[in-house]
Protein backbone atom coordinates (compact mmCIF):
# COMPACT_ATOMS: atom_id res chain seq x y z
CA UNK A 1 0.00 0.00 0.00
CA UNK A 2 1.07 3.38 -0.62
CA UNK A 3 2.35 5.42 2.64
CA UNK A 4 0.09 7.30 4.07
CA UNK A 5 2.65 9.92 5.89
CA UNK A 6 2.66 12.88 3.31
CA UNK A 7 1.14 15.84 5.22
CA UNK A 8 0.91 14.23 8.45
CA UNK A 9 -0.61 16.55 11.08
CA UNK A 10 1.57 18.14 13.86
CA UNK A 11 1.45 16.61 17.03
CA UNK A 12 0.21 19.06 20.07
CA UNK A 13 2.65 21.54 21.18
CA UNK A 14 5.31 19.82 24.09
CA UNK A 15 4.01 16.30 22.47
CA UNK A 16 6.61 15.03 20.84
CA UNK A 17 6.25 11.49 18.79
CA UNK A 18 5.15 9.90 15.68
CA UNK A 19 1.19 8.49 15.46
CA UNK A 20 -0.40 6.16 13.49
CA UNK A 21 -4.22 4.77 13.62
CA UNK A 22 -4.93 0.84 14.51
CA UNK A 23 -8.20 -0.35 13.46
CA UNK A 24 -9.04 -3.69 13.86
CA UNK A 25 -12.06 -5.00 11.81
CA UNK A 26 -14.18 -7.76 11.87
CA UNK A 27 -17.16 -8.22 9.69
CA UNK A 28 -17.90 -4.22 9.63
CA UNK A 29 -18.45 -3.82 5.78
CA UNK A 30 -21.37 -1.21 6.30
CA UNK A 31 -18.73 1.19 8.14
CA UNK A 32 -15.10 0.64 7.96
CA UNK A 33 -14.41 2.54 4.75
CA UNK A 34 -16.32 5.57 6.43
CA UNK A 35 -14.17 5.38 9.70
CA UNK A 36 -11.12 4.39 6.93
CA UNK A 37 -11.39 7.76 5.24
CA UNK A 38 -12.22 10.02 8.25
CA UNK A 39 -8.88 8.89 9.98
CA UNK A 40 -7.02 9.22 6.92
CA UNK A 41 -8.19 12.86 6.42
CA UNK A 42 -6.22 13.93 9.93
CA UNK A 43 -2.80 12.88 7.88
CA UNK A 44 -1.80 9.78 10.23
CA UNK A 45 -0.62 6.55 9.00
CA UNK A 46 -3.47 4.13 9.23
CA UNK A 47 -3.34 0.16 10.12
CA UNK A 48 -6.37 -1.53 9.72
CA UNK A 49 -6.06 -5.33 10.89
CA UNK A 50 -9.00 -7.75 8.99
CA UNK A 51 -9.75 -10.33 11.67
CA UNK A 52 -10.63 -13.11 9.93
CA UNK A 53 -13.62 -11.01 8.47
CA UNK A 54 -16.06 -13.27 6.49
CA UNK A 55 -18.42 -10.54 4.67
CA UNK A 56 -16.84 -7.80 2.36
CA UNK A 57 -15.19 -5.62 4.42
CA UNK A 58 -11.67 -5.99 2.93
CA UNK A 59 -13.11 -5.35 -0.32
CA UNK A 60 -14.33 -1.95 0.59
CA UNK A 61 -11.04 -0.76 2.14
CA UNK A 62 -8.83 -2.66 0.07
CA UNK A 63 -8.63 0.28 -3.05
CA UNK A 64 -8.22 2.80 -0.41
CA UNK A 65 -4.95 4.39 -1.16
CA UNK A 66 -2.47 4.98 1.87
CA UNK A 67 -3.67 2.46 4.25
CA UNK A 68 -1.79 -0.71 5.59
CA UNK A 69 -3.74 -3.56 5.50
CA UNK A 70 -2.58 -6.48 7.98
CA UNK A 71 -5.12 -9.91 7.73
CA UNK A 72 -5.67 -12.72 9.73
CA UNK A 73 -6.26 -16.03 8.22
CA UNK A 74 -9.48 -16.38 11.00
CA UNK A 75 -11.06 -14.54 13.39
CA UNK A 76 -8.47 -14.38 16.59
CA UNK A 77 -9.99 -11.72 18.60
CA UNK A 78 -9.81 -8.08 19.20
CA UNK A 79 -6.63 -7.99 21.07
CA UNK A 80 -4.83 -10.29 18.71
CA UNK A 81 -6.05 -7.41 16.53
CA UNK A 82 -4.78 -5.06 18.40
CA UNK A 83 -1.53 -6.75 18.73
CA UNK A 84 -0.81 -6.89 15.30
CA UNK A 85 -1.55 -3.29 14.45
CA UNK A 86 0.70 -2.15 17.44
CA UNK A 87 3.23 -4.64 15.98
CA UNK A 88 3.33 -2.91 11.89
CA UNK A 89 2.65 0.26 13.64
CA UNK A 90 5.88 0.57 15.90
CA UNK A 91 8.05 -0.10 12.81
CA UNK A 92 6.86 3.90 12.18
CA UNK A 93 5.22 5.05 15.05
CA UNK A 94 5.81 6.29 19.00
CA UNK A 95 1.90 6.29 19.58
CA UNK A 96 -0.95 4.26 18.35
CA UNK A 97 -4.61 5.32 18.06
CA UNK A 98 -7.22 3.15 18.62
CA UNK A 99 -10.63 3.40 17.09
CA UNK A 100 -12.82 0.78 16.60
CA UNK A 101 -14.65 -0.01 13.21
CA UNK A 102 -18.26 0.35 13.87
CA UNK A 103 -18.54 3.87 13.34
CA UNK A 104 -19.10 4.61 17.04
CA UNK A 105 -16.29 6.97 17.13
CA UNK A 106 -14.97 10.38 15.74
CA UNK A 107 -11.29 10.09 14.76
CA UNK A 108 -11.09 13.63 14.58
CA UNK A 109 -11.09 13.35 18.88
CA UNK A 110 -7.43 11.85 18.30
CA UNK A 111 -5.79 15.60 19.23
CA UNK A 112 -7.95 15.50 22.75
CA UNK A 113 -5.88 11.80 23.13
CA UNK A 114 -2.69 13.43 21.99
CA UNK A 115 -3.12 17.23 24.05
CA UNK A 116 -3.45 14.49 27.07
CA UNK A 117 -0.10 12.79 27.62
CA UNK A 118 2.20 14.37 30.09
CA UNK A 119 4.86 16.50 28.77
CA UNK A 120 7.76 14.16 28.95
CA UNK A 121 5.94 11.22 29.56
CA UNK A 122 4.83 8.05 28.72
CA UNK A 123 1.04 6.94 29.07
CA UNK A 124 -2.44 5.09 28.06
CA UNK A 125 -5.17 7.71 27.18
CA UNK A 126 -8.30 6.29 27.32
CA UNK A 127 -10.93 8.67 26.00
CA UNK A 128 -14.13 8.27 28.16
CA UNK A 129 -16.86 8.76 25.71
CA UNK A 130 -19.09 11.38 26.76
CA UNK A 131 -23.34 10.71 26.04
CA UNK A 132 -23.46 7.16 27.35
CA UNK A 133 -26.74 7.58 28.74
CA UNK A 134 -30.16 7.50 26.55
CA UNK A 135 -32.24 4.58 25.35
CA UNK A 136 -30.37 5.05 22.15
CA UNK A 137 -27.22 3.76 23.99
CA UNK A 138 -27.20 -0.43 24.55
CA UNK A 139 -28.23 -1.37 27.85
CA UNK A 140 -25.23 -3.57 26.97
CA UNK A 141 -22.42 -1.04 27.06
CA UNK A 142 -24.16 0.82 30.07
CA UNK A 143 -23.92 -1.95 32.36
CA UNK A 144 -20.69 -3.15 30.75
CA UNK A 145 -19.07 -0.12 31.14
CA UNK A 146 -20.09 0.41 35.18
CA UNK A 147 -19.13 -3.74 35.34
CA UNK A 148 -15.54 -2.93 33.94
CA UNK A 149 -14.45 -0.08 35.56
CA UNK A 150 -15.39 -1.52 39.01
CA UNK A 151 -13.44 -4.67 38.44
CA UNK A 152 -10.87 -3.21 36.99
CA UNK A 153 -10.44 -1.20 40.31
CA UNK A 154 -10.80 -4.69 42.33
CA UNK A 155 -8.11 -6.15 40.17
CA UNK A 156 -5.15 -3.29 41.13
CA UNK A 157 -5.95 -1.57 38.34
CA UNK A 158 -7.15 2.67 37.44
CA UNK A 159 -9.80 4.53 38.57
CA UNK A 160 -11.52 5.12 35.21
CA UNK A 161 -14.68 6.32 33.72
CA UNK A 162 -14.92 4.56 31.02
CA UNK A 163 -12.15 1.22 30.92
CA UNK A 164 -14.04 -0.51 27.85
CA UNK A 165 -13.65 2.20 25.61
CA UNK A 166 -12.44 1.58 22.52
CA UNK A 167 -10.81 4.54 21.43
CA UNK A 168 -6.99 4.94 23.37
CA UNK A 169 -3.71 5.96 22.68
CA UNK A 170 -0.84 3.62 23.36
CA UNK A 171 2.28 4.46 23.63
CA UNK A 172 4.41 2.26 21.41
CA UNK A 173 6.36 -0.34 22.08
CA UNK A 174 5.99 0.14 26.00
CA UNK A 175 2.62 -1.88 25.24
CA UNK A 176 3.79 -4.59 23.31
CA UNK A 177 5.70 -5.71 25.98
CA UNK A 178 2.91 -5.82 28.90
CA UNK A 179 2.06 -9.14 30.04
CA UNK A 180 -1.81 -9.01 28.89
CA UNK A 181 -2.93 -12.77 28.15
CA UNK A 182 -6.77 -11.92 26.60
CA UNK A 183 -6.50 -11.83 23.05
CA UNK A 184 -10.48 -11.24 22.80
CA UNK A 185 -12.60 -8.32 24.16
CA UNK A 186 -11.00 -8.94 27.29
CA UNK A 187 -7.62 -7.62 26.32
CA UNK A 188 -8.83 -3.88 26.74
CA UNK A 189 -9.46 -4.37 30.33
CA UNK A 190 -6.71 -6.31 30.87
CA UNK A 191 -3.91 -4.05 29.41
CA UNK A 192 -5.28 -1.32 32.13
CA UNK A 193 -4.56 -3.63 34.58
CA UNK A 194 -1.41 -4.55 33.84
CA UNK A 195 0.11 -0.89 32.80
CA UNK A 196 -0.93 0.23 36.35
CA UNK A 197 1.46 -2.88 37.74
CA UNK A 198 4.13 -2.15 35.84
CA UNK A 199 4.56 1.62 36.70
CA UNK A 200 2.54 3.21 32.98
CA UNK A 201 0.18 5.86 33.89
CA UNK A 202 -3.08 4.99 32.86
CA UNK A 203 -5.13 8.47 32.00
CA UNK A 204 -8.08 9.40 30.20
CA UNK A 205 -9.23 12.44 27.82
CA UNK A 206 -13.31 12.57 26.87
CA UNK A 207 -14.37 11.83 23.48
CA UNK A 208 -17.70 11.59 22.00
CA UNK A 209 -19.70 8.94 20.91
CA UNK A 210 -22.37 8.07 18.39
CA UNK A 211 -25.31 5.17 18.47
CA UNK A 212 -27.57 4.90 15.93
CA UNK A 213 -31.24 5.42 17.52
CA UNK A 214 -32.48 2.35 15.94
CA UNK A 215 -29.84 0.36 17.65
CA UNK A 216 -28.55 -0.88 14.03
CA UNK A 217 -24.66 -0.65 15.36
CA UNK A 218 -23.10 -4.21 14.49
CA UNK A 219 -21.20 -5.11 17.82
CA UNK A 220 -19.89 -8.60 18.27
CA UNK A 221 -20.03 -7.90 21.62
CA UNK A 222 -22.26 -11.63 23.42
CA UNK A 223 -23.92 -10.61 26.34
CA UNK A 224 -23.24 -14.35 28.14
CA UNK A 225 -20.37 -15.40 26.40
CA UNK A 226 -18.28 -12.12 27.16
CA UNK A 227 -19.84 -11.90 30.67
CA UNK A 228 -18.32 -15.10 31.39
CA UNK A 229 -14.88 -14.15 29.41
CA UNK A 230 -14.87 -11.11 31.85
CA UNK A 231 -15.08 -12.70 34.98
CA UNK A 232 -12.86 -15.73 34.22
CA UNK A 233 -10.24 -12.93 33.03
CA UNK A 234 -10.81 -10.05 36.39
CA UNK A 235 -10.63 -13.62 38.83
CA UNK A 236 -7.30 -14.66 37.26
CA UNK A 237 -6.43 -10.68 37.62
CA UNK A 238 -7.57 -10.58 41.15
CA UNK A 239 -5.93 -13.86 42.04
CA UNK A 240 -2.73 -12.53 40.56
CA UNK A 241 -2.87 -9.33 42.05
CA UNK A 242 -3.19 -11.40 46.26
CA UNK A 243 -0.09 -13.32 44.52
CA UNK A 244 2.05 -9.93 43.30
CA UNK A 245 0.72 -8.26 47.01
CA UNK A 246 2.22 -11.40 49.25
Amino acid sequence: MVSASANRLSPPPSREGRFAFVIPVFNHAGTVAVVVRRALALGFPVFVVNDGSTDNSLDEIKDIPGIRIISHDRNRGKGAALLSGFAAAAVEADWAITIDADGQHYPEDAPNLMAAIPAGARAIIVGAREGMIGEHVPWTSRFGRKFSNFWVRMSGGPALADSQSGMRLYPLPETIVLPAQARRFQFEVEILVQAKRKGLSVLEAPVRVVYAPDGSRISHFRPFVDFVRNSLTFTRLIFGRIFFLR
